[in-house]
């Protein structure tokens, strides 16, 4: 499984329509992965709020259309990190916006969407001006060399949660695809939680986190690639940078076969 994480930078002078621009065309030049994976919520700024009402769109909006097109055209499974989606809420006192995850076939078909289930802020941010997601998801991502790979979608602040994975990985999941917009001052965290992930799961890791500075926050990069025994397959830096990685994902199932931890199990 070929995989481009694109490790966007981007700072508050850059309006929404020319990032778009800038982030179909980085996606163009991934053709020839099977998967390309951008950070979260780097339409609307991953720690601007106060501008998430104003770029709020539906799943098929203005940015869907772009990234759409731009999955189309490199042939690529896209996971378009996560926009500030805006539709009717699900809920009575609901808000009607989800930070929502979008995934794009190499036909440039909306396939999978994700509401992010845990929302960072602590009673601010997140949780004060978005609504909670509640559904699980995988899907299975086709790749060149025959088959499909099973992946399993949650974003940034779900990382700290194991139990979500858990209940992927009971629904088949052997790829973990976590978008981020993660500060850089809590960078260690990101790293250090993705690896655990990945060995208490026996599953890989793929993380994107955003580059750059915007609403006073600095941002962590490091974005990586964990293999299903914990070892970091590939490690971005602080700057934007595009991790080009080829995966070879039937060594999970041998790795499982041979250390059969999960076997023990006796909690669920």
């Amino acid at each position: 499984m070929k995989v481009a994480l694109i490790q966007l930078a981007y700072g508050d002078d850059e309006s929404v329509l020319d990032r778009t621009a800038r982030v179909a065309h980085l996606v163009r030049a991934q053709a020839g992965h099977d998967l390309v994976v951008l950070p979260e919520l780097w339409p609307a700024g991953g720690f601007d709020y106060t501008a998430w009402d104003e770029r709020a769109e539906a799943v098929d909006g203005p940015v869907a259309q772009a990234l759409a097109a731009a999955a189309r055209d490199a042939r690529v499974t896209l996971h378009g990190g996560s926009i500030v989606e805006r539709a009717e809420p699900v809920e009575a006192d609901g808000r009607g916006l989800w930070n929502t995850s979008l995934v794009f076939s190499p036909d440039g078909e909306l396939v999978a969407t994700y509401r992010k289930i845990h929302r960072f802020g602590f009673g601010e941010g997140e949780p004060s001006l978005m609504d909670a997601g509640a559904d699980l998801v995988v899907l299975d991502v086709p790749v060149a060399t025959g088959g499909t790979v099973s992946v399993g979608l949650s974003t940034c602040y779900d990382l700290r949660f194991p139990e979500l994975y858990r209940r992927l990985l009971d629904r088949g999941a052997e790829v973990f695809v976590i978008p981020a917009a993660w500060p850089r001052r809590r960078v260690a965290h990101w790293t250090l939680l993705g690896q655990a992930r990945a060995v208490e799961d026996q599953c890989v890791v793929i993380q994107c986190n955003t580059a750059g500075t915007h609403a006073r926050h600095e941002m962590g990069g490091h974005s990586q690639v964990v293999d299903a025994t914990g070892k970091v397959l590939a490690a971005a830096g602080l700057d934007e940078e595009v991790l080009s990685i080829d995966i070879d994902t039937t060594v999970t199932p041998e790795w499982r076969r041979t250390f059969p931890v999960l076997a023990d199990r006796r909690l669920s």
